[in-house]
């Protein structure tokens, strides 16, 4: 990554995807580029030196991407929480709103134990909903939420108010404005 170009650089906006009025970010030209990636891991790092995690938690799918490479960087265990009938164990599930409708994600009921503390990734914090479902199963399971990291934030969509409100404490690398 060039010494003047930033993370936020390195993420693509597709116009009209996946309907007419959004603007997509997307993180794959990050992830595509060794040294980006490798700066955006190591943001995503840096304000929890020092601080005990025991596991990384990534929402699907892109958070999975994100929360192996950290997970590997801490020498922690990785966890998937996954849309509905996609893990193969017996799981714990929540329900959310989304825009358009409402979905439901999943996490082996088994994944964590009561008292670890876990680190939430994602690429992207847009409304919140997908982040705090994914916050009430690991509190479900007695995890203790260190903080929530994501790549991006769309501030218009509100949802760092929302997991905020839920007591957590928010990092992001970059923001876009507009949805």
């Amino acid at each position: 990554m060039s010494r003047n170009k930033s993370v936020k650089d390195y993420i693509r906006t597709i116009v009209d995807f996946p309907h007419d009025g959004i603007m997509f970010r997307d993180v794959t030209t990050l992830f595509a580029d060794p040294r980006g990636f490798r700066v955006a891991i190591d943001q995503m790092l840096h304000p929890y030196a020092g601080e005990r995690i025991d596991k990384v938690v990534g929402l699907e799918a892109r958070g999975f991407i994100l929360g192996g490479a950290i997970a590997h960087q801490l020498s922690v265990g990785f966890v998937p929480i996954r849309k509905k009938g996609k893990l193969p164990g017996t799981t714990i599930s929540q329900d959310y709103k989304l825009e358009y409708g409402e979905a439901i994600v999943e996490i082996h009921d088994d994944a964590i134990q009561p008292g670890e503390k876990i680190l939430v990734v994602d690429d992207l914090l847009a409304t919140g909903g997908t982040a705090g479902a994914g916050i009430k199963l690991i509190e479900r399971l007695g995890g203790e939420i260190v903080s929530c990291s994501f790549i991006i934030d769309l501030p218009e969509l509100g949802g760092r108010k929302v997991l905020e409100e839920m007591g957590m404490d928010v990092h992001v690398l970059c923001e876009f404005e507009g949805l």
